[in-house]
């Protein structure tokens, strides 16, 4: 009986020994997994730091913001630089192009408005630093910086998501080298 006995326990561990084995293995394979995981993860970080120091070399090119040229206006109609609105789902980027024509005569009357100037474009958070590298150098008057405001047509309750929005946008100008200037000032 006790010889039965220990043959049972024998037999049961070693039935036990292949499962053990299934399971380590299983085990090993999800630490395998894990550990590519992050090695995509960080091949892909750095693909991005690489991609957003391109962007911010390319944007290099124009001069750093001069304040005293903007500090006074406080209308953003008045603004000459790159204005963005912030919408749930897009940006309005909003540029004045500068004036072709040298001469000063019929400067901003019926003749040469600066409002014929003033281009719209809609475009999604993603594609932001390209179109900003896209914009000729006389966007530029005030230097690198770009007026963010909330978009007035986003309904109430989407005003949370707008403004979270507008946090990643201004964090993302920030990581191109881009002075912000929020609307309303905060």
């Amino acid at each position: 009986m006790i010889l039965h006995s220990k043959l049972k326990g024998i037999l049961g561990l070693a039935l036990l020994l292949p499962v053990a084995l299934v399971a380590c293995h299983k085990e090993e394979q999800a630490v395998a997994k894990v550990a590519q995981g992050a090695v995509n993860a960080q091949q892909k970080a750095q693909a991005a730091a690489s991609q957003i120091d391109q962007q911010r070399a390319q944007l290099a090119n124009i001069p750093l913001p001069t304040k005293s040229l903007y500090v006074d206006v406080h209308e953003p109609g008045a603004w000459k630089n790159p204005f963005l609105s912030v919408d749930v789902d897009y940006l309005t980027l909003r540029v004045t192009m500068v004036d072709a024509n040298p001469s000063t005569v019929g400067q901003g009357t019926v003749l040469r408005p600066e409002a014929a100037r003033r281009q719209e474009i809609q475009v999604r958070p993603a594609d932001l630093p390209e179109a900003l590298i896209a914009l000729p150098g006389g966007a530029w008057r005030y230097g690198r910086v770009v007026a963010v405001a909330e978009s007035p047509l986003a309904s109430r309750k989407d005003r949370p998501k707008v403004r979270r929005i507008v946090e990643a946008t201004i964090q993302r100008l920030n990581d191109l080298g881009i002075v912000v200037e929020e609307w309303p000032a905060r």
